[in-house]
Order: structure tokens, then sequence, then C-alpha cells
């Protein structure tokens, strides 16, 4: 048991200061989208912010991003790119046709995590 909690903790410990290594950090702010629009109540816990890091044009997840829509805007707020981040993702690739700055937008029920990245 002591040797199974050794390889596990090596292996996150491993793969966190990859993940740290890898690219720049986004920084997300919260919004509530108008609850009407969905049917999903309004959670009353703390919420937990995602943790993602870009480099060029792939995204990684740090923490579980399953089932959420991400989305990217362009300076106008037109959605160029949108997804739904399969379960279990750690990567994503975004297309290499989208250069320059966007809003980034992860969408969870009735909350919506955004920021900027530029590609």
């Amino acid at each position: 048991m002591k040797k199974l909690f050794f390889i596990v903790c090596s292996f996150l410990m491993a793969t966190t200061s990859i993940a740290q290594n890898v690219g720049e950090e986004i920084g997300f702010d919260v919004e509530l989208i108008d609850p009407t629009e969905t049917n999903e109540p309004v959670g009353r816990g703390p919420i937990l912010i995602p943790s993602v890091i870009y480099e060029s044009h792939i995204l990684y997840f740090v923490t579980p991003c399953d089932g959420c829509t991400l989305r990217l805007l362009d300076e106008n707020g037109v959605v160029v790119y949108s997804t739904v981040i399969p379960t279990g993702t750690i990567s994503l690739v975004l297309p290499s046709s989208l250069l320059g700055e966007y809003e980034i937008q992860i969408i969870q029920g009735n909350i919506c995590f955004y920021g900027y990245i530029t590609l």
C-alpha cells in the first residue's frame, strides 16, 4: 500500500511540474449567466475556478472541465470557436487558423469563467 501511495504521489508531482513549465496560466474571472436561459439551479457552494494553461494553440487543463462548453470570442464579441470539452480531456488543440487576442470562456451550467489569451 505504501508503494502504491508513493507511486501515485510521484506521478502527481511529475505531471504538476510538467504542466507548470509548459506555458502561461489563464486568469479567469467569473460571471453568472442569466438563470432563465437554462434549467440548472444556481449552487450555493464555493465555485472552483478552472486552472488552464496555454502555449501556442494548445490548452492544458490542470483541473477537469468535463462537459463544459469552451468558446473563443474575437474583439467584436463574435464566437469564432466553440466546442464541448470531452470527459477526461487534459489537453485541447485549438485551430491553427486562429491568430490574435481572444476572450476565452468556459461555461459550466449558469456560470461563465472568462479570460483572455493571445494565439
